[in-house]
């Protein structure tokens, strides 16, 4: 089993930076592809940021490419999303995932990927 818990979000001005973490348990945590998603109000939930189960391969939505930074701590079980020049449209409850198959590409870029899914934390960019 694994539990992943999102921190980090919050309200930021048009233009700012935030940077939400990911914890998670499991010893296996190295070999996971991981993810992160977001759903804006009325909307679906959708891709965001994803990496490789090694690390070496990350990928983003078109939307944020350029301003969004994935990363992983694996001394700490962590993985962050650091975004910068935020927008109002960035505005959504951000979700990490755990993707532990070993099947599959590099970037996992659909939900039915993923095996585990945190609360996810929300982040408000005001305009």
């Amino acid at each position: 089993q694994v539990q992943l818990v999102e921190s980090g979000g919050g309200l930021v001005q048009t233009g700012g930076s935030l940077s939400v973490s990911c914890a998670a348990s499991g010893r296996a945590f190295d070999s996971y592809a991981m993810g992160w998603f977001r759903r804006a109000p009325g909307k679906e939930r959708e891709f965001v940021a994803g990496m490789s189960r090694s690390g070496g391969v990350t990928d983003y939505a078109d939307s944020v490419k350029g301003r969004f930074t994935i990363s992983r701590d694996s001394a700490k079980n962590t993985v962050y999303l650091q975004m910068n020049s935020l927008k109002p449209e960035d505005t959504a409850v951000y979700y990490c995932a755990a993707a532990t198959s070993i099947f599959g590409g590099a970037i996992r870029r659909f939900e039915s990927e993923y095996d585990y899914w945190g609360q996810g934390t929300q982040v408000t960019v005001s305009s």
